[in-house]
């Protein structure tokens, strides 16, 4: 099983990238920011808790997401494997998420790292609020905090695959299927 932690700050592609991913390598996408969503759409009381959280640029709370999270793992029968998308973010998650995984008799196999600057975050970000109406994208306080959430309190899980000897940093700028290519190959040498 291919289970895939896509991971890189705000706006740097996590999205877009994990499509193509799924398309080559028949992958579930479980993305808790669209999952959140989801639920603040429908005013779930998990969207409600997540969207206070979410509309100030904090993380929502580990045991919260991970609770999801579970559920959404367990609805697949069989699958070829997973690519985890804003998730995990702290080590507590990560820890939890490799404990799921274990019950599943699998692990995860590599965490690709969407690397990009500062600078052409927040441009990816404002450019994203006007073309998807995505209001959290729109707020530059609300960006510079989701950043400097990421840098401070996400980043260091890096850390926690490398010492596993599961990470692969994948230079974020360029065209779209220039990094594309760069996470196949990355993939393609695990």
């Amino acid at each position: 099983m291919l289970n895939i932690v896509l991971f890189g700050p705000p706006g740097a592609g996590k999205g877009t990238q994990s499509e193509r991913l799924i398309d080559k390598y028949g992958l579930i996408h479980l993305s808790t920011g669209d999952i959140f969503r989801a639920n603040i759409k429908g005013e779930t009381e998990l969207g409600v808790l997540a969207k206070s959280f979410m509309d100030k640029g904090q993380l929502v709370p580990d045991q919260v997401t991970i609770n999801m999270l579970r559920s959404e793992v367990e609805k697949h029968d069989s699958p070829k494997g997973f690519i985890f998308d804003g998730f995990p973010r702290t080590n507590a998650q990560a820890k939890a998420l490799d404990e799921l995984l274990e019950n599943l008799n699998t692990s995860i196999s590599v965490m690709l790292a969407l690397e990009v600057e500062e600078n052409e975050l927040k441009v990816r970000l404002k450019k994203r609020a006007e073309v998807s109406g995505r209001i959290d994208d729109a707020n530059p306080e609300v960006i510079e905090n989701r950043i400097r959430v990421y840098n401070q309190e996400t980043s260091p899980v890096k850390n926690y695959y490398q010492e596993q000897n599961k990470f692969v940093g994948i230079d974020g700028i360029g065209s779209i299927n220039d990094i594309t290519e760069r996470l196949f190959a990355a993939i393609n040498n695990i």
